[in-house]
């Protein structure tokens, strides 16, 4: 199976671009959507720009925590975050908000940052001991992950919350 370094998923959300934004740069919220990600601490929320925050993050018998970073939070149309573990560059995880009718289409988006030497070799190595999936599959436990997501989200917004 060939690496993929990036992808995209997006979804329909019955919920103007400002209400989905203000949940999704809650990142305590993530606990409840992602498959992965049990809770998300935030140092000084809510986040913004700057913002640092620990992931707690399991998947069936693999535990794992995470260290990210806000590196973009344009209220309405993107926020934008860096995981890293152990110091090593992992994942930069991204949303954006585009007005669809009367909603918003919400797209999530990761790109793999275990690109770099042997600090790359490393993160990638990580990332089968702690979360227990090698780096040519990562893509696809990522998509499926989004998918369950962006659902979530997009029932948030069904139930009114």
């Amino acid at each position: 199976m060939e690496r993929q370094w990036s992808l995209e998923e997006s979804v329909k959300v019955d919920a103007p671009p400002s209400v989905v934004y203000g949940w999704v740069s809650d990142l305590r919220n993530m606990g409840r959507w992602s498959p992965e990600c049990r809770s998300v601490w935030v140092l000084r929320p809510p986040a913004r720009a700057g913002s640092r925050f620990v992931g707690f993050n399991r998947r069936g018998l693999f535990v794992w925590p995470t260290f990210g970073r806000v590196t973009r939070a344009r209220a309405d149309s993107e926020f934008v975050f860096d995981i890293s573990a152990l110091g090593l560059p992992i994942a930069r995880w991204g949303y954006r908000f585009e007005p669809e009718g009367s909603g918003t289409r919400v797209t999530e988006f990761w790109e793999d940052l275990r690109t770099e030497g042997y600090r790359g070799r490393i993160a990638v190595f990580l990332g089968v001991l702690f979360a227990g999936t090698d780096a040519a599959r990562r893509a696809e436990v990522n998509r499926a992950g989004m998918r369950t997501t962006l659902e979530r989200i997009a029932r948030t917004a069904t139930a009114g919350s």
